[in-house]
Formats: C-alpha cells, sequence, structure tokens
C-alpha cells in the first residue's frame, strides 16, 4: 500500500476522485529496479500496471529467427509514464520485454485489483480505461513511426 498522494502526481490518475485515488492506492506499492533488470518479458502474463517514479524503462521485443534471436528497442518509458498496460486489456499478456536503464523506481498497481476496482467504479473505469487508451494509441504511434523508417 502506499500513499494517495504519491499516486495524485501521475497525469494518469487525473480526473479520478480523492476516493477513487485511495482505492488504487490500497493495492499498489513502490519497488526499486537495479539497472539492467529484466521487469517483466513479453508473452507473459501481465498481472501488474506500473508507473515510472524515476529513471528510464526500455521496451524491446525479441524476434526469433533460426540459430538466433534478435531484439529490437520499442520505445523506452520515462517518469510519469505508465507500462505493462496490458494488465487491463484482454487477453492480459504482454507484448514486450521491460528492462532497467539505470536504476528505475516504479509503482506497481495489482492489474486484477484495479480492473475489480473499474467493475466497481463506472467513473474510475471510464477514467483510466481513457488513460489506457492513450498510451497505446501514442505507442501505436511511435511503431509506426519506426515501421516507416525501415
Amino acid at each position: 500500500m502506499i500513499s494517495p498522494e504519491q499516486l495524485r502526481r501521475f497525469r494518469f490518475f487525473g480526473g479520478l476522485t480523492p476516493e477513487e485515488v485511495a482505492g488504487i492506492a490500497m493495492i499498489a506499492d513502490e519497488v526499486s529496479f537495479p539497472d539492467g533488470t529484466i521487469i517483466f518479458r513479453d508473452g507473459e502474463p501481465a498481472t501488474k500496471l506500473y508507473l515510472a517514479v524515476s529513471g528510464t524503462v526500455d521496451l524491446v521485443y525479441h524476434i526469433e529467427r533460426p540459430h538466433q534471436v534478435e531484439t529490437s528497442h520499442v520505445g523506452s518509458i520515462v517518469a510519469g509514464e505508465p507500462f505493462g498496460l496490458f494488465a487491463l486489456v484482454e487477453p492480459y499478456r504482454l507484448t514486450a520485454t521491460a528492462v532497467a536503464h539505470g536504476t528505475v523506481q516504479a509503482i506497481i498497481i495489482d492489474g486484477a485489483g484495479l480492473r475489480a476496482l473499474c467493475e466497481l467504479s463506472c467513473h474510475l473505469g471510464h477514467t483510466v480505461m481513457r488513460q489506457i487508451a492513450a498510451a497505446l494509441a501514442e505507442r501505436l504511434n511511435f511503431a509506426l513511426i519506426q515501421l516507416a523508417a525501415c
């Protein structure tokens, strides 16, 4: 559990009531990842939503080729940004690997708990899913730019 004030400073939670933020704080914790830590791997179940507090997280995708695996950088997450977004989007599977670039401080929020809160409050659910959609749209746009550059 963390303090609701820790969540209020994130744009991601803008528009939520103090009670809604307090409910999310009850299912959240703050963690630290040393440089090079693999926070999660693509293909794993998405069980947590993350918010970067400080540091940078590299998102990479592994492409299996005969006799080798290529790694492609697909984006970076900086302080204030969410990652692990698929903890709220079916089929709840991660689509990239997240690697700490330097020491990373992050807030982790239980995905199942947040989905349950979204089901209980239409306002909370709508606000959170709008933020998830905006973050996914931004990542898709970045991927399209990368694809066009190839």
